[in-house]
């Protein structure tokens, strides 16, 4: 999804059976490849992932032994620029999960019209019980296998879940060691000081922010009378619930691994990062109810936005979902079994591929920067990602009016179609 995550922060786990991530977003594509009447080859071309590595990392540990871990990088589709997509450093990363991510990140840079193809990296580890030492080993390892794969004009990785700013300047300056020079656009979400952008780490919840006020003039929801829960607290779900409650929304809700938090009259977000700042996690924040991670979900309220992992909303739960508007801060976090349910229920939801696209434009943005040596304001960067996320978002609720389609299936059929009409002026190299 490209946010800037905390190694420390570890997301809800998924409350409901998990349905296998690529079939799921196969689903979705299946029924916009129909509707654009994909041909049969074009089709087979943009389903297939360009190229899926598998590497072992051996390194040794603290105490002198030997472990291995595996790492993947799949870059799904290149027809419109390099490849982009993030890394995630978590126990549980497969190769479906990856294959999956990378397709998103295809469409999604498709909705935002940025040049990039769509990427995806992981190791397959668990950050927290790894030392720095044996953190670092793990992501220059890992970087040196991947120095064929990783390039400015060829592949770009960027933070994700479990891997963060510091991780991104490893992998830059492993990469840069091994080229013989400093290659600051191999990578984005680095730290400011060797080529990182202004606004990097808030641009997924900013975006979010902006398409959830989109959505809500649309339906004409004003937001001092919009009640918000947001599921998730770590980069994303933080920023998106701070930035929501300054347009003046309130939040009633927020979740994370510890549970669920309430209070109909209102949180305090900055209240909240304060106290997770000292705390960790959300368990014990004053003045809100704890409830379970389904009550959370379930809460009465205009706009839920779930920030935390995959496949958080199924056919199970969705039946009970309140919300007028549904803004998908996660990949993934609704499953495409529950997609029918909540349309049937007139709930509007703002596909991943578009809401948390904020991510990849600002890491574009940094791209842009590290390409031309000439770094942007807070201001311009910021100006840039609500014209682009605006303009996205308008777009696709175009899209889907046309076909008479929900959000999701019109951001998927704006996103593939231009692909395939690029491929089609491209050709097929043989």
């Amino acid at each position: 999804m490209e946010t800037n995550e905390s190694l420390n922060y570890k997301e809800p786990a998924p409350i409901t059976d998990k349905e296998n991530p690529f079939e799921s977003m196969m689903e979705r594509f299946d029924v916009a490849a129909e509707l654009l009447g994909l041909e049969r080859g074009v089709y087979e071309y943009l389903k297939t992932p360009v190229k899926q590595i598998t590497v072992s990392i051996p390194i040794q540990m603290d105490n002198g032994e030997i472990e291995v871990f595996e790492g993947y990088r799949v870059i799904h589709n290149d027809i419109l620029g390099p490849s982009k997509g993030g890394l995630r450093f978590a126990p549980d990363v497969n190769l479906n999960e990856v294959k999956a991510l990378a397709a998103w990140m295809t469409w999604k840079c498709s909705v935002v019209n940025i040049p990039f193809g769509g990427a995806k990296g992981g190791v397959r580890c668990d950050p927290s019980k790894l030392t720095l030492v044996e953190l670092e080993k793990v992501t220059r390892r890992y970087t040196a296998n991947m120095l064929d794969i990783f390039g400015e004009d060829k592949d770009i990785p960027a933070p994700d879940m479990g891997t963060n700013e510091q991780i991104m300047a490893w992998i830059m300056d492993t990469y840069s060691m091994h080229m013989k020079r400093t290659a600051t656009g191999v990578v984005t979400g680095k730290p400011l000081i060797i080529g990182g952008s202004l606004g990097r780490r808030e641009a997924t919840g900013r975006g979010v922010m902006m398409v959830t006020i989109g959505a809500m003039e649309k339906i004409k929801l004003k937001p001092k009378e919009t009640e918000v829960v947001v599921q998730g607290f770590g980069n994303v779900g933080s920023v998106s619930a701070q930035l929501l409650q300054q347009q003046g929304c309130k939040i009633v809700g927020l979740g994370d691994v510890t549970g669920g938090y309430h209070n109909k009259k209102g949180i305090d977000v900055d209240k909240a990062i304060e106290w997770m700042k000292t705390h960790k996690v959300l368990n014990g924040f004053p003045n809100a109810e704890k409830i379970t991670q389904s009550e959370l979900l379930e809460l009465d309220c205009d706009v839920l936005v779930p920030a935390a992992k995959e496949d958080q909303i199924t056919a199970r739960n969705a039946p009970k979902i309140k919300a007028k508007i549904i803004a998908e801060g996660a990949n993934g976090p609704t499953t495409a079994k529950a997609d029918p349910i909540l349309k049937d229920k007139g709930i509007i939801v703002i596909p991943d591929i578009l809401a948390n696209a904020g991510g990849v434009t600002v890491s574009y943005f940094e791209w842009v920067q590290d390409r031309v040596g000439y770094f942007w304001s807070i201001d311009r960067v910021n100006r840039r990602l609500e014209r682009m996320m605006t303009s996205a978002f308008n777009s696709v609720y175009e899209t889907a009016e046309h076909y008479k389609v929900s959000l999701r299936i019109g951001a998927y059929i704006l996103a593939i179609d231009k692909v395939a009409k690029t491929l089609k002026v491209r050709g097929i190299y043989a």
